[in-house]
């Protein structure tokens, strides 16, 4: 899609602050010249953080709101503002053609709640899921849902998996994408009805560009044999939350151990290289962006603690989903998925 990306970015959203996101667009335009933004949020506080990045001047307009929604409030109250707040503001720019997709690191329910309502689902899709990429030993995955929907029954995971396989033939560039569901066990009796269910679904679609190969549990995600991985929300999430939170486990007994003797900051040195890519490998920031996936528009989730580089990151993604068109990809997977299942319901 031979497009220049304009991404609407709630400036207030998240515990980060104009400041942050302001250098994050930043630090994703000098990547990316074809970049430009329409900027939600308290124009006294954005204009000074604009001030200290003059290249983004041309390609940044800002659109005034003092009201903002905050990390503790409900999606149902804040649904009742969206017209007023820089979040709601921002997705109402991809409803009304003004951007091609709306990015904020603000509240997570909030975000999904009002993206839904303005943008509505796509036609074969019952709920959206939220998908991100993950680093792998071999590659990255995509996985999804990451916490949109705590309660999914079959067929919203068969969806999820015809969404993700479309996200990694687009960004990932997998021709057919390997897909398994995040279950307790490998073994095909193993798991809920629903999973049993949704394996048996995705086993007879083979007209789908996707390679269905049935269970994995979470302690092989890391491993890189599979490029989609398909869960419920609920699972998702803490599947994420866990992965993180081992990341920076790790690196902090890392850093401990090279600072405990003499000789362990010897080996540290020495080892300052090797260390350096795990330190990056393991950064979420690296890896920050999720995607609401099946809506009538692009919206994207930064983590609220997300930094420079990870906001930058999340901008890439965003222009990404743009340039590969993919909504359109995800709606002609689930055209071939409808058509095919009302053929067999026909046959029946």
């Amino acid at each position: 899609m031979t497009v220049s990306p304009r991404i609407a970015i709630d400036a207030m959203g998240g515990d980060i602050g104009p400041a942050v996101i302001v250098a994050g667009m930043a630090r994703a335009r000098r990547k990316d010249r074809g970049l430009a933004f329409d900027l939600f949020g308290d124009e006294a506080l954005i204009a000074p953080e604009l001030a200290k990045h003059r290249p983004l001047a041309d390609a940044v307009t800002i659109h005034h709101s003092t009201d903002s929604i905050q990390a503790s409030e409900k999606p149902s109250q804040a649904i009742r503002r969206a017209k007023t707040t820089s979040m709601g503001m921002a997705i109402n720019a991809v409803k009304i053609g003004q951007a091609h997709a709306a990015l904020s690191a603000g509240n997570t329910g909030a975000l999904m709640s009002m993206a839904k309502l303005a943008l509505r689902t796509m036609p074969g899709i019952d709920r959206p899921a939220l998908a991100a990429l993950l680093p792998t030993m071999a590659h990255d995955l995509v996985m999804l849902d990451l916490g949109a929907n705590t309660e999914c029954d079959a067929q919203n995971l068969v969806q999820f998996a015809v969404m993700g396989s479309a996200y990694s033939r687009t960004v990932l560039g997998v021709a057919k994408p390997r897909v398994k569901l995040l279950n307790i066990g490998t073994e095909e009796l193993k798991g809920t009805g629903e999973l049993k269910e949704a394996a048996a679904l995705l086993r007879e679609a083979d007209y789908l560009p996707l390679r269905f190969e049935g269970f994995t549990e979470g302690d092989r995600l890391s491993r890189g044999d599979v490029d989609v991985v398909v869960t419920d929300g609920f699972s998702g999430n803490i599947a994420l939350k866990t992965a993180e939170g081992t990341a920076r486990f790790v690196t902090d007994l890392l850093r401990r151990a090279f600072t405990s003797s003499l000789r362990s900051k010897a080996g540290f040195a020495l080892s300052k290289p090797a260390l350096n890519l795990l330190k990056v490998h393991l950064d979420p920031n690296n890896h920050n962006g999720a995607v609401f996936l099946g809506l009538n528009g692009l919206v994207v989730k930064s983590h609220g603690s997300a930094n420079i580089k990870g906001v930058a990151n999340a901008i890439g993604v965003a222009a990404s989903m743009v340039r590969n068109d993919i909504t359109r990809r995800i709606g002609e997977d689930l055209d071939d998925f409808r058509a095919h299942a009302f053929a067999d319901e026909a046959a029946e």
